[in-house]
């Protein structure tokens, strides 16, 4: 597995109780979800390990998770601070037009008329709509991801997306 195909998911945040759950901070829609993917790969530094979930479950705000082996919480402990990662291949298809962020970043941004705008660095969630964070040199341009009205194609094949903006914005 190479670390092109691994994406970010969250990460161990903390540990919950005594009996070797550990607190999740999850950057899936819905939160939740990142307990339906197993097994995980943790990163800490240079250090990689693969791990499989016993049983997860949200808890008030948070989630929290059981991995494999982690029995007590001198064992939880150890797992703080690890990025929690997961195979691309292990996310549902989406619908035509639904794109994963993970897809979206590193995409080349070009006006209809073909001015590059430059790369897309990450995603804003703002409520209203998500926006993109694209950058060139030292230039950012934040565009709404707005399918059909902003965003005019997404060719992931090539790596572009088309958009209806003013390169002066």
């Amino acid at each position: 597995m190479s670390a092109s195909e691994l994406i970010s998911v969250g990460e161990i945040s903390g540990v919950f109780g005594v009996k070797g759950w550990v607190k999740v901070f999850s950057l899936t829609d819905p939160r939740e979800n990142i307990i339906s993917y197993s097994p995980w790969t943790l990163k800490k530094g240079s250090e990689v390990k693969q791990v499989k979930l016993i049983n997860g479950k949200r808890q008030g705000k948070t989630v929290v998770a059981l991995i494999d082996g982690v029995v007590d919480r001198t064992d939880a402990e150890s797992y703080c601070g690890w990025e929690i990662l997961i195979d691309k291949s292990q996310l549902p298809e989406t619908a035509e037009g639904i794109y994963y962020w993970a897809d979206l970043v590193g995409l080349i941004v070009e006006t209809e008329q073909g001015i590059n705008l430059g790369k897309v660095d990450y995603l804003l969630e703002t409520g209203a709509n998500d926006v993109l964070v694209v950058k060139e040199g030292k230039q950012e341009r934040l565009i709404p991801f707005i399918n059909e009205q902003v965003i005019k194609t997404v060719d992931l094949n090539n790596n572009k997306m088309i958009v209806d903006w003013d390169p002066d914005f």
